[in-house]
């Protein structure tokens, strides 16, 4: 993945879809930038999107390839990057 200057836009993959955001942005904050607020499903099926938006829950975290499960909400968004949401 290449490196970008902060606010320049990247492509990152997100569940199969391209979508873009600027660099250094949150993947989160991204994806609330598309109108996607579910990021994954709890246990018993309700749906969970970001909570506490600081890094100190885990209500966002999302698998990323090559890094596994991580916090949406302080896990910046890099040309390249494959998501997936857990719903």
């Amino acid at each position: 993945m290449s490196a970008h200057r902060s606010g320049e836009l990247v492509e990152l993959e997100v569940d199969g879809q391209p979508i873009t955001a600027p660099s250094g942005r949150s993947i989160a904050a991204a994806l609330v930038e598309h109108d996607e607020l579910q990021l994954r499903r709890s246990p018993d099926g309700a749906p969970r999107g970001v909570y506490c938006g600081i890094g100190v829950c885990f209500e966002c975290r999302v698998h990323v390839e090559g890094r596994g499960a991580v916090r949406a909400c302080v896990t910046p968004v890099e040309d390249g990057m494959r998501v997936v949401r857990d719903l």
